[in-house]
């Protein structure tokens, strides 16, 4: 491998190259999480409309669904399926924010990824806390949603950027104690970390989503999928604008918006992966272990701890190690053999 830049634009060049040199992998892992979400939210559109289309006709021929009571009951059964399809796709990508933080260890290794059950069951393995910590986000996030706390929210997710990385790679700690932890790391390198923000943001939250828009557009696809929904869009109750002097937006305008919105965030989420390399990346790197830029624990306490745990295995290894326990002896076993011919080849 080469030698590795160690500058915040070389780190993030370098998660580029780790994400892109894993594309197909990480395509198939972030899948259903991605999808999942998609296809259960349109799953409840579908029932949903299909169920009100019909239900004029379903209430003159069974007189029992003239009930209010029992139409809220039937609305919330139908849409269950989709429901549930949903909730688990977003779980998954949930604990995909902290299992792409361990594939990194991994990938910093031989440049690959592999044992994507290993590194879910090491998040899957602290729920609890893992939940905690999302909850935390939360708080923080409805907070971040009054006018009046932007600023001060805006500082402090720069500072608190690194909470699912300290949560992987520190296990011992609690949901609040990765949350200090990150302020810990980041103090000292807020211009630095800023900048990889902005980078990371600009990439994955506008350049790629707007590119693929635009290709969209001029292919024609946005028109076709836009036309497709316009029956359901029919059935919203469409704002009436023209009192304050705009042009109110038509079915098609509400559907080619829907379109983009939905297709901006199926692949912002499906580089989620690329964004959770360059922060585990980054904590390496304010944690001591990439060189010029190292923060956090200074030089001789490092050098210090290190002959203190000589021999020891750190709580996350233990933790992987179980990981891969769960999966049983012929799994294991098959990846290794597996990639023991990886490398056969590549000799």
């Amino acid at each position: 491998m080469s030698k590795k830049n160690n500058t915040p634009l070389g780190i993030f060049m370098e998660a580029i190259g780790l994400y892109f040199s894993n594309f197909t992998k990480f395509v198939r892992y972030m899948t259903f999480p991605v999808l999942g979400q998609i296809a259960g939210l349109l799953l409840v559109f579908l029932i949903t409309y299909l169920y009100t289309k019909n239900l004029p006709p379903l209430i003159d021929k069974f007189s029992a669904l003239n009930n209010f009571n029992i139409l809220i009951l039937l609305s919330v059964l139908i849409t269950l399926p989709g429901l549930a399809i949903f909730v688990k796709a977003f779980w998954d990508y949930l604990v995909a924010y902290g299992a792409v933080n361990s594939m990194y260890e991994n990938m910093q290794k031989s440049g690959r990824v592999y044992d994507f059950g290993a590194h879910t069951e090491l998040i899957k393995r602290r729920t609890i806390p893992f939940i905690g910590l999302w909850f935390l986000f939360g708080i923080f996030s409805a907070l971040s949603l009054c006018p009046l706390f932007w600023i001060i929210c805006g500082i402090l997710a720069i500072y608190f950027v690194l909470v699912f990385q300290v949560f992987t790679f520190e296990p011992e700690l609690s949901p609040i104690g990765c949350v200090k932890r990150s302020l810990m790391l980041v103090k000292g390198h807020f211009a630095s970390t800023f900048m990889l923000m902005a980078l990371a943001g600009a990439l994955t939250y506008i350049f790629i989503p707007q590119l693929f828009i635009k290709v969209f557009d001029l292919t024609g696809i946005n028109d076709f999928l836009a036309r497709g929904i316009i029956p359901v869009i029919s059935q919203l109750p469409m704002p009436d604008l023209t009192q304050y002097g705009v042009k109110s937006p038509t079915e098609y305008d509400v559907a080619i918006f829907t379109i983009k919105v939905f297709a901006a965030q199926i692949l912002i989420q499906y580089t989620l992966p690329m964004r959770s390399i360059l922060w585990s990346m980054w904590y390496k790197e304010l944690n001591g272990g990439r060189g010029k830029y190292a923060g956090g624990y200074a030089e001789n306490e490092i050098k210090s701890a290190g002959k203190k745990s000589k021999g020891k295995k750190r709580p996350s290894e233990k933790l992987m190690e179980e990981s891969h326990k769960k999966y049983g002896k012929k799994k294991l076993d098959k990846n290794i053999i597996r990639r023991a011919a990886e490398k056969d080849d590549e000799i």
